[in-house]
């Protein structure tokens, strides 16, 4: 099959690197055209990548060599620029969260599904070796019936403040991925939600909304219970566990170390440290998840689809609601 031509849609950070994996490392792929509010940033990446620079998102979506296009752009774009892409009939693969609010994800979901575009939402840690084994491990029924899913989920250090104030907090920018986490590991919806947080990391989150410290527990469909730890600030590395326990046992992911060599002293032992940067941490995930969105492009099914977009952002949601009125907070309540 021909390569899979894409336009990128956003050239910050999230945005460039999606651009370099899929123009250098993903098979049966290539970037065509990449376009940014800022011009310069644009100009930049295309010029590291040999492909155009596009003036407008119009001008990709309406470029007749480009199949799809990658949502790489602030959270508050994402929905329209799904959308034009559903009108130009182009499929799209669009970074999480989908939108802040759950009006502008069903105006998305309604164009894409009218349009039957190829949809993939980018909740790459489904795409992790070590979080995916969790799962697999789940699927052939080798913890039995699952009864407690526990993540960990830190951070190195926070955000800038300015993404902070925009980012829907942390339930929506931060613990989105580990809402998703709990649905794909258990395979079952999330009925109820109880959420505490504080501000213990920096006051200066905690004036513009936000939460640095929380856990929340999740009641599922099936009867199983997650519990999610959030911190904004890690002094040890980026921190990322997942662990399924049930009838028959349990599987958890660990931490990769920046190397495997120990070193053994009268003194103990020492090991490396963990990787300090997601993308140190997660780039074999990042093209994991672009070679299922080129199988989706071959006829495959949608590994994230614009529904398991949306549940996270109900989850985080609730857990707003919950942190704010101190209680347990039913999904049915949110939507």
């Amino acid at each position: 099959m021909s390569p899979v031509r894409i336009g990128v849609l956003g050239c910050g950070r999230i945005g460039r690197m999606h651009a370099e994996l899929i123009a250098k490392q993903v098979p049966n792929a290539e970037v065509k055209a990449v376009y940014d509010v800022v011009a310069d940033a644009s100009a930049a990446l295309a010029d590291d990548l040999g492909v155009r620079p596009a003036a407008d998102p119009a001008e990709i979506l309406g470029a007749p060599d480009v199949d799809a296009v990658a949502i790489c752009s602030s959270t508050h774009t994402h929905i329209d620029l799904l959308v034009a892409a559903a009108e130009a009939g182009k499929a799209a693969f669009v970074e999480k969260p989908l939108a802040l609010n759950l009006a502008d994800v069903d105006r998305g979901i309604a164009a894409a599904e009218a349009a039957g575009i190829p949809v993939q939402v980018g909740f790459n840690r489904r795409f992790d070796p070590s979080h995916r084994y969790v799962r697999e491990r789940v699927e052939a029924g080798e913890v039995g019936d699952v009864h407690l899913v526990r993540i960990s989920s830190r951070d190195p250090e926070p955000p800038p403040l300015m993404y902070l104030d925009e980012s829907g907090g942390i339930f929506c920018d931060m613990t989105i991925h580990d809402f998703d986490m709990i649905r794909f590991v258990t395979a079952s919806e999330v009925t109820e939600v109880y959420a505490t947080g504080a501000v213990l990391i920096d006051e200066a989150i905690g004036e513009v909304g936000d939460l640095d410290t929380a856990v929340i527990v999740c009641t599922h469909e099936n009867g199983a219970i997650s519990t999610i730890d959030n911190s904004r600030q890690a002094v040890y590395g980026y921190d990322q566990r997942v662990e399924a326990f049930g009838s028959a046992g349990m599987a958890a992911s660990e931490n990769p170390l920046v190397a495997t060599a120990i070193t053994r002293t009268a003194g103990g032992a020492h090991a490396p440290t963990l990787p300090y940067f997601f993308l140190e941490r997660y780039i074999p995930s990042y093209l994991a998840e672009w070679e299922a969105f080129v199988e989706m492009m071959e006829g495959a099914p949608s590994p994230v689809t614009l529904a398991d977009g949306r549940a996270p952002l109900v989850i985080g949601l609730a857990a707003w609601r919950s942190v704010r009125e101190q209680r347990p907070v039913r999904i049915d309540e949110i939507g």
